[in-house]
Parts: structure tokens; C-alpha cells; sequence
């Protein structure tokens, strides 16, 4: 799988990648919901070379990390920010294991690609890198979204299979239906997941990058 998507990224530019977008406003916004600050922690699980962590840097964001399949793009993430604290992690995400927890986890356009098994592995690998009080933000494919993308089948969700995909020990903070246009202009719906693990502490703050 790592092959493949080194292949996109290295025959595509953004302008012919369906999930580029010109700014992260949902993840930005639900991110805001759950209160991140500078001190936390994130995860950002198969961002490619998405800008969202170039915002949380500029919101002061210092502990970052960014896992992928495809090394180039995390190059090109790299050589982009120009920060070395954002922390590269060439992996799959499914099989990956952490020497550490985060506050945060952040997916947008990953878990859609994995098949019910895979999104099992998935689900085990964020319970265990996510802190006890942590929060995930999730995108994927809405039941009315794609059936494919960049050749590749998906698994559509609607809110009820996030949230069981997730488990009992979290809460719903927010969820939302979103679309999504392409570079070239087509549509595609998006469903949003916010939530925290039961017990979560209290936002330290009620927007992003607010000095602590």
C-alpha cells in the first residue's frame, strides 16, 4: 500500500489530488471545539503533505507529529513547514506502535480507505496512543460521499459507525456533515466526528493557539 501512495504523491500535484483543500477550516473549527492550546499534543494520521500542521504551528501548536505511508510526502511536509519540531513518522498507521501517548488524534481522508478488518487495527491503534482524557477529530466519507478514490475502493460512515467504531468510553462533541469540492470542482460529502474520551479534563481554552 505504501507503494501506492508514494506513486500519487510523486505523479500528482495538488491541483489533481480530490482531497486538497486551500485551508483545514473543519478540522481548524472542531479543533477549536475541543479546546487545543499550544501545550497539546497532536497526531496528525495520514496527513500527506496536508497544511493543517503549517496552522497549528502558526497557532503555536509545539508538540506535533505527522504519520504517513508515503515518505515523500512527509518530505515534502518537511521541507514546507521548515520546523524540526514536527515529528515525521513513516508508518502504517494499522501496525504502527508508539512509544508515547497524545492529546489529539487527527484523521481526515484515512480510515475510509481501510476495509472493516484494517479499520479494527485502526480503532486499536488510536485507543492506544490517545491519552485516557484525550480526543480524536475524525473526516471520512459520508454514507452519501465517494465509493472510490484514487483507485482505491472505501468504506463509507455515517455518524452511528464512527461513533461505534470509536467504543463506549467516548462522548460526541460534535459531528458534521460537510461537503467537500475538489480541485476541479466536483463534490464530495464528508461526515465529522469530534469526541472525547469519558472523564476528559476541561478545555484550557476556547480557541486554538490562545497562550496558555
Amino acid at each position: 500500500m505504501s507503494d501506492h501512495w508514494e506513486q500519487v504523491y510523486a505523479t500528482r500535484d495538488v491541483a489533481q489530488r480530490s482531497w486538497s483543500e486551500d485551508e483545514p477550516t473543519t478540522s481548524l473549527s472542531l479543533l477549536e471545539v475541543l479546546g487545543v492550546t499550544p501545550d497539546t499534543s497532536l497526531i496528525d494520521v495520514g496527513a500527506g503533505e496536508s497544511e493543517l500542521v503549517d496552522h497549528l504551528l502558526a497557532r503555536g501548536l509545539r508538540d506535533l507529529t505527522v504519520l504517513d505511508l508515503a515518505a515523500n510526502a512527509l518530505a515534502a511536509t518537511r521541507a514546507r513547514s521548515g520546523r524540526e519540531v514536527v515529528t515525521m513518522v513513516p508508518a502504517d498507521v494499522t501496525t504502527w506502535v508508539s512509544s508515547r501517548r497524545f492529546d489529539v488524534w487527527h484523521d481526515r481522508a484515512v480510515l475510509h480507505f481501510l476495509a472493516p478488518d484494517l479499520a479494527a487495527l485502526y480503532a486499536r491503534t488510536l485507543r492506544r496512543v490517545l491519552a485516557p482524557d484525550g480526543a480524536v477529530v475524525i473526516g471520512v466519507f459520508a454514507l452519501d460521499g465517494p465509493e472510490s478514490c484514487s483507485g482505491l475502493p472505501v468504506t463509507r460512515y455515517g455518524p452511528e459507525e464512527l461513533t461505534a467504531l470509536l467504543g463506549d468510553d467516548f462522548s460526541v462533541v460534535d459531528q458534521r456533515h460537510e461537503i467537500h469540492r475538489t480541485p476541479w470542482g466536483s463534490e464530495q460529502a464528508f461526515q465529522w466526528v469530534a469526541a472525547r474520551r469519558h472523564g476528559a479534563r476541561a478545555p484550557r481554552s476556547s480557541a486554538p493557539g490562545t497562550a496558555s
